[in-house]
């Protein structure tokens, strides 16, 4: 299920520039047809599971009252398994490219903050929602990138790449470029935010990706049920964000959807442009796109849930299921475009 929690293996990608290589999370490599439909299938999904449980949360919000502290322990659970993904094929990878990776991670980290601080200014945002919107732009990558990159027909291995870096990096650079841009807004304890990232991001995913090198053979047979207990972490969290701002939902909803659309589709843009600027290859700078547009909302709500108030993680519930879905639109026009080529 696409979302900060999917992972696409980079393991014996195709070099084939047009021919997206297999997730195998999805299905075994050899299926790409019932991949591609499972992937679809996912995109579809997942995002309609995320409205539920937010409808939920905003109709009966009484019911989920107390429930703020098992966001961290649900962005946990999300992380773990995406090391559960993790492969040492996956670094090499890294190691193999490191222009085209590098030049990822500092678009993603240099366009989306810069875009929530612009978008958050340009729209007068109130104090919590503007530091909401920046700390969405401040977060890693999204790991739904390397399915949104296969639908694509994208660079898989690239995304996966950028993707596993940028939240490696995440404790060292998400907390001073929030500080740096939010702080206007509201106080930042930057030091505070490293500690929990670390907690929440990084120990889990190592924890998983050594459980993945221990007992491998026995993760690989469960690697189809890794994206839909994601997608349940996840669904909880966005839960949880909309019942404690249930009260304010009706007054700000129309303002934030209009901050994150900004925010994900000029990302998506810019992204793609980099890539092009750069004179990476088509599949290249498509997973540039989605590297660059979409983000690790949960970690941003987490943070903002701790950090800030319930109102300021409202931005990463909404980007929780906007950026699927505007992904998985541009990903078929992308789709369509190289068939057509």
């Amino acid at each position: 299920m696409p979302s900060e929690h999917q992972r696409v293996s980079g393991d014996e990608l195709s070099s084939l520039p047009e021919t997206p290589t297999t997730p195998d999370a999805l299905s075994p490599p050899a299926d790409v047809p019932s991949a591609d439909r499972a992937a679809r299938r996912a995109v579809v999904l997942f995002p309609l599971l995320v409205v539920a449980a937010g409808v939920i949360g905003l109709l009966w919000p009484a019911h989920f009252t107390g429930w703020a502290p098992t966001v961290p322990w649900m962005l946990g659970v999300v992380m773990f398994l995406m090391g559960l993904t993790l492969t040492p094929p996956d670094f090499t990878a890294i190691a193999r490219r490191p222009w085209p990776v590098g030049l990822g991670l500092l678009a993603h980290y240099v366009i989306m903050p810069g875009l929530g601080w612009l978008v958050a200014t340009l729209l007068d945002l109130p104090p919590q929602l503007a530091a909401g919107v920046i700390l969405v732009g401040c977060a890693p990558s999204g790991t739904a990138s390397n399915v949104i990159t296969y639908l694509a027909r994208g660079d898989v291995a690239l995304s996966v790449s950028v993707a596993t870096v940028s939240t490696v990096v995440a404790p060292l650079v998400t907390p001073p470029l929030t500080l740096l841009l939010a702080g206007k807004f509201l106080s930042v304890d930057a030091g505070s935010m490293v500690v929990d990232i670390l907690k929440t991001v990084l120990v889990p995913v190592l924890a998983g990706l050594a459980v993945r090198l221990a007992v491998g053979r026995y993760v690989d047979r469960v690697l189809w049920l890794l994206p839909w207990l994601s997608a349940a972490a996840v669904a909880v969290i966005v839960l949880v964000v909309i019942s404690g701002s249930a009260a304010r939902i009706k007054d700000a909803a129309a303002l934030v959807f209009l901050a994150v659309v900004l925010h994900n589709g000029l990302g998506l843009l810019l992204g793609y442009a980099a890539g092009k600027l750069a004179r990476l290859s088509r599949p290249a700078s498509r997973a540039m796109a989605f590297e660059v547009g979409m983000q690790n909302s949960g970690l941003a709500a987490s943070l903002a849930t701790a950090h800030f108030s319930p109102a300021a993680a409202l931005p990463a519930a909404v980007f929780s299921v906007w950026h699927n879905v505007s992904g998985a639109a541009v990903a078929a026009w992308m789709s369509r475009a190289s068939r057509r080529s």
